[in-house]
C-alpha cells in the first residue's frame, strides 16, 4: 500500500516505492517510465546481461542525450544573443551615422 508522499512505480518487473512530494507525482511516473523503457531496449539488444549493467548503461545512454540536448540548447542561446549583440551594434552604428557623429 502506498504510504503519504510516495510513489509505487514499476522498472522491469520490479516495483519501487518512492518518496515524492505530490505535486511532482506525475513527473515521477514519466521518468520511472522513461527509465524502464531505455532499460528493456538495451536488455533486449542481448549486448548486455544483468540487471546492474543494464540500469548503469541506460543511466549512462540517458545522461548523454541530456548533455547533448543542453550542448544544443547552450549553442543557440549563445547563436542568440551573437544575433542580438549584431543587431544593437548595426542600429548604434546606424544611429551614430544620421547623427553626424562618427564611431
Amino acid at each position: 500500500m502506498t504510504q503519504p508522499n510516495t510513489v509505487d512505480v514499476q522498472i522491469m518487473d520490479k516495483q519501487y516505492c518512492i518518496a515524492c512530494p505530490s505535486e511532482e507525482r506525475d513527473n515521477l511516473e514519466s521518468a520511472a517510465r522513461y527509465l524502464d523503457r531505455k532499460m528493456r531496449e538495451i536488455r533486449s539488444s542481448g549486448k548486455v546481461i544483468g540487471a546492474d549493467r543494464v540500469a548503469v548503461m541506460a543511466a549512462l545512454n540517458i545522461t548523454h542525450e541530456l548533455l547533448h540536448k543542453h550542448q544544443r540548447e547552450s549553442s543557440n542561446a549563445r547563436e542568440q544573443v551573437k544575433s542580438l549583440l549584431d543587431r544593437v551594434d548595426d542600429a548604434l552604428s546606424d544611429d551614430a551615422n544620421s547623427s553626424g557623429n562618427t564611431p
